[in-house]
């Protein structure tokens, strides 16, 4: 019975730990401009000092944000439309000292750049701007949608690793109505 309670007191304090460990928070913005909706957002404490300390180990580093397109419903939940996966990544070579950045969007590989600056990696790797995932022709007007990004990052750096299901580092919405 005392084994029972403390597996079950166990499994809570784990659970609060892991839920304020993901209490980093995501600020999304969308705009919608010449048939595109520009998707921006930034991950705010995603580059956390066990990050920066896995990265600067050599370890390469990956944040995968999971951005989905939604139409609103009232009766049951929401429904995906369409959904862009966003992949900013780094790596740190000790010899030269310098970080390898690189981005993909939806397979899509953007130019890698190389830097430095340690401050330009914690930009690369979490805030965005304006890019251009969905297309407005499928949206009807007036109707509320809504764009959520969710954030997973990769070494996961909080100290409870063998927690057998994924939770995502942080998630970020934001409504708006199509008019056009």
């Amino acid at each position: 019975m005392r084994r029972s309670l403390a597996a079950v007191a166990l499994v809570c304090v784990a659970l609060t730990l892991e839920a304020s460990a993901a209490g980093d928070d995501i600020t999304v913005r969308s705009l919608t401009r010449d048939g595109q909706i520009l998707v921006s957002f930034t991950l705010t404490g995603g580059f956390t000092r066990e990050l920066r300390d896995a990265i600067r180990s050599g370890l390469p580093a990956t944040i995968t944000y999971e951005v989905d397109l939604r139409r609103g419903s009232s009766l049951w939940f929401d429904r995906t439309l369409a959904s862009a996966r966003v992949i900013a990544a780094v790596r740190y070579d000790n010899l030269t000292r310098q970080y390898r950045l690189s981005l993909t969007i939806d397979g899509r590989g953007e130019a890698p750049q190389i830097t430095e600056d340690e401050d330009t990696v914690r930009e690369w790797m979490t805030d965005f701007k304006r890019l251009p995932l969905f297309a407005t022709a499928a949206l009807e007007r007036t109707v509320e949608y809504s764009v959520r990004v969710r954030a997973r990052t990769r070494p996961r750096v909080n100290w409870f690793l063998f927690w057998p299901w994924e939770q995502d580092a942080a998630t970020g919405q934001h409504r708006f109505t199509f008019v056009q």
